[in-house]
């Protein structure tokens, strides 16, 4: 008997953690970290409500925190096995968990506690990574095998399909990870799977339906000629993985076809740096426009105006550069990261314009300010909230309604006897399991932290 439990993402969107058990052998599918008003809660630094020694493996989907954020702990706590994943997401979950571990340290030393782990951790952990390629059927164990299909969502994401014998018999079970927003402007588009005994699925935007991708490129393109005209700093927090590598990629057909002024536009964050120079050595994953793009000179994460800034130092000198400007920073949520201290400097500036481009969290800042706050906290000292704010989600790298449902309706050779619906909030859930009860007559399972369920 397979059985399976949510020990994350369940009912909420952060904190991913599925254990699968099979034949007494047991591995997880991501160990994310669960994120909001801090970047490290308290609900992170509890124990798993398993043995970590007894993990045989993690697979892991993609290199988002929420993901693979907590795998420095697993390690701390005693997991001594093997972690597969494509080559990309090793190479971009090496510096995530490298950066979380400094902002963790700062956390801990500025309120008083035990890290939640520390660098040495992180090193030890990244030595456990074994990287499997996508689209081939890999042997894991005899009992158990393993398909990686690319995921569309970031560089490097994968929904996983595992093949396991159950007793003599063989079932399959197929992980969703992050649905990507396909088409993507760098990336391949999500692929599909054809059947599955059980699926496991995220409904992160199962409530709604994204604007166009060009929607979504006017929107900024508006931003920013009317945020220039009256002389003021648009700020867009940022996710360092493949949200800042569309934003430059739209900036850069923006600027380069003129369609905005040639305003300063500053990348203001170590790590998306660092993600670029990453997405610049596997250009193979990425889709054919942007592979002829590149093969005929164009640098698509480079234009006339975009400074990146490394050190702290020259981060600050931002804020001596005259207005009109534009502040690309993270994180992507406003805790952590760069763009605190530049809502600090901005948000009270009627001038000024917050421009979000990815989900909040409940409890997160940005969540904070998206949802109408008047008066926030920053570093402890209260902002008063003047500058406009406005959403685009058609940056999102999450797949919303329509596209999650295109996804199941796929799986049909066989169709999946159980449907679990996770990594969304509890609406989100609901709407998404009612869908799946009337246009594909599945029986969908919203599932309860830490249940176990049999396949």
């Amino acid at each position: 008997m397979i059985k399976l439990s949510f020990h994350g993402a369940c009912r909420e969107v952060t904190g991913s953690c599925n254990l699968v058990e099979y034949n007494g052998k047991r591995f997880l599918v991501d160990c994310g970290i669960f994120q909001g008003e801090r970047f490290a809660l308290e609900r992170n630094a509890e124990d798993f409500h398993f043995q970590p020694q007894g993990i045989e493996y993690v697979f892991l989907t993609h290199s988002h925190m929420d993901h693979c954020g907590r795998l420095p702990k697993l390690y701390k706590d005693g997991f001594r096995g093997k972690i597969y994943c494509t080559a990309a997401t090793r190479d971009l979950a090496d510096i995530m968990l490298q950066d979380a571990a400094h902002i963790i340290a700062q956390e801990a030393l500025a309120n008083g506690h035990e890290p939640l782990y520390e660098l040495a951790d992180v090193v030890n952990v990244m030595r456990h990574f074994e990287t499997l390629p996508y689209d081939q059927t890999v042997t894991i164990s005899n009992e158990l095998k393993v398909k990686l299909r690319d995921a569309g969502h970031i560089l490097g994401s994968a929904f996983m399909e595992f093949y396991i014998d159950d007793a003599g018999q063989e079932k399959k079970l197929v992980f969703s990870g992050d649905l990507g927003n396909s088409p993507s402007p760098i990336i391949r588009d999500l692929e599909f799977a054809t059947g599955a005994d059980a699926v496991i699925v995220e409904s992160t935007y199962a409530k709604s339906q994204h604007e166009s991708k060009e929607e979504g490129v006017e929107k900024l393109r508006r931003a920013i000629l009317e945020t220039a005209s009256r002389g003021g700093t648009l700020m867009i927090p940022i996710f360092v993985i493949e949200k800042t590598q569309e934003i430059l990629f739209e900036l850069n057909y923006l600027m380069e076809n003129k369609k905005i002024p040639k305003v300063p536009i500053f990348l203001d964050s170590p790590l998306a740096i660092k993600a670029v120079d990453i997405y610049r050595k596997y250009e193979d994953l990425y889709n054919r426009s942007s592979q002829n793009l590149i093969k005929y000179g164009d640098d698509i994460f480079d234009f006339p105006g975009l400074k990146f800034t490394l050190t702290k130092d020259e981060s600050k000198q931002i804020n001596l550069v005259h207005p009109p400007k534009v502040i690309l920073a993270s994180s992507g949520m406003c805790v952590g990261g760069r763009i605190p201290y530049h809502l600090l400097q901005n948000l009270d500036h009627r001038l000024s314009h917050l421009l979000f481009v990815a989900y909040q969290a409940p409890g997160s800042l940005g969540r904070k300010i998206l949802q109408g706050d008047q008066r926030v906290y920053i570093d402890n000292q209260e902002v008063e909230v003047k500058a406009q704010v406005s959403v685009i989600n058609s940056f999102s790298s999450h797949a919303d309604a329509p596209r999650i449902m295109d996804w199941l309706k796929h799986i049909s050779q066989p169709k999946p006897k159980t449907v679990f619906v996770n990594h969304g909030e509890e609406d989100s859930n609901n709407v998404l399991a009612e869908r799946i009860k009337k246009e594909i007559k599945g029986k969908p399972l919203v599932p309860e932290y830490g249940r176990i369920y049999e396949i």
